[in-house]
């Protein structure tokens, strides 16, 4: 009898810039889609080619021409444009030479040259927005892209009358596991947990007071706190010697390669509201204050924070709110009632969309795959 040859499954080509918001979401529906059977690669410009990590450092990453043009001079922006330009002809080769059924974009200027040539090539493309307020380049994108996939129910600038699913932020699958976790009960003799989340830019004001708010507490209170601070890796001995004084069992670093396990252990987080923070703290189901980046683009993690705040599930503070005896204050007041925590945790968890890479494997394959 002749051996029938199986149909190799279609090439996707994803396309994402290099900060932990594009990227994160990025490495999640890698993970599925090669459980699915599909050939990957990645395009991207030179800073992200062959620097990543896990299932994206094992797909073939190619780098083309890309520029930001947002709060430059004219200068930058005519090079930055001339740059793009270049990289939408470089992804437009890869595109007519490999033919990939589809292209998965995740925002970030280096994804653009991609997104672009996939619109001008005719071939299907899928935006996936990060945020609770759409980006002005997927503003732009979305109104060719054949379908575009949304974090959060609410979000705001997307087009009208273009196909539009609400998928979720896919996030981790160590993180999605722990919705099925319970939140971490204290005994007298357990350290209270917390974790201080800088995001990819570190946020300098966590360093400056989060050391000062915990030195205001009572030595007795700061020797029940376990503290791990995550901040850009030229601050970490600074922040170290910060800490130097206080009593508290103190942990700093650049990158934290275990945060499942860490966010599991965790009673209560500081953190930035990037929008893979806001999606994996619900996951979690860690009690949360958040402090939206007030330089952020149209306020979007204001937003972001917003839909854990709406469920009950964080307290959101303004950065120039955001002082180290108000922090204080909270610490305490939280660590005395860890009933309120349990409810916050609850609630963070019944808002969380823990699927979501699921969710976006499954539609491109419906919506996408299917017809090809």
């Amino acid at each position: 009898m002749k051996h029938i040859r199986k149909k190799e499954k279609p090439l996707i080509v994803l396309t994402a810039g290099g900060t932990g918001g594009h990227v994160y979401p990025a490495e999640a529906l890698a993970e599925e889609l090669m459980k699915r059977g599909y050939r990957l690669a990645l395009i991207t410009d030179s800073r992200g080619k062959n620097n990543y990590k896990g299932n994206l450092a094992e797909i073939p990453n190619y780098a083309v021409c890309a520029g930001a043009v947002m709060g430059k001079s004219k200068w930058f922006k005519v090079k930055s444009l001339f740059k793009t330009c270049i990289g939408i002809l470089q992804a437009g080769f890869f595109i007519l030479k490999y033919r990939p059924v589809c292209v998965v974009g995740f925002g970030g200027y280096a994804s653009f040259p991609a997104a672009m040539a996939a619109i001008l090539l005719g071939r299907d493309l899928i935006i996936h927005e990060q945020n609770s307020v759409m980006s002005r380049t997927n503003r732009f994108l979305a109104k060719y892209a054949e379908l575009t996939a949304l974090s959060f129910p609410d979000t705001k600038y997307v087009p009208q009358n273009r196909r539009v699913v609400l998928c979720g932020m896919p996030i981790r699958q160590t993180i999605a596991n722990l919705l099925q976790a319970s939140y971490p009960e204290r005994t007298v003799a357990q350290k209270f947990q917390l974790m201080i989340l800088g995001g990819s830019q570190g946020a300098k004001v966590f360093g400056e007071v989060m050391p000062q708010a915990i030195m205001l507490l009572p030595e007795a209170v700061q020797k029940k706190l376990r503290i791990f601070q995550q901040c850009r890796d030229c601050d970490v001995k600074a922040l170290e010697l910060a800490y130097k004084s206080c009593k508290a069992e103190v942990q700093v670093k650049h990158f934290f390669g275990n945060m499942a396990e860490l966010y599991a252990g965790t009673h209560l987080i500081v953190s930035r509201a990037g929008a893979s923070s806001v999606t994996e703290i619900a996951a979690a189901g860690v009690p949360s204050i958040l402090v939206p980046l007030p330089t952020a683009a149209d306020d979007h993690q204001t937003y972001n924070a917003a839909e854990l705040s709406k469920a009950n599930a964080a307290m959101v503070i303004r950065q120039k709110d955001f002082t180290a005896e108000k922090v204080a204050e909270l610490l305490m007041n939280f660590m005395k009632n860890p009933k309120d925590l349990k409810k916050m945790s609850d609630r963070a968890r019944k808002s969380a969309i823990n699927d979501a890479a699921q969710r976006l494997a499954k539609t491109i394959e419906k919506d996408i795959i299917a017809r090809w």
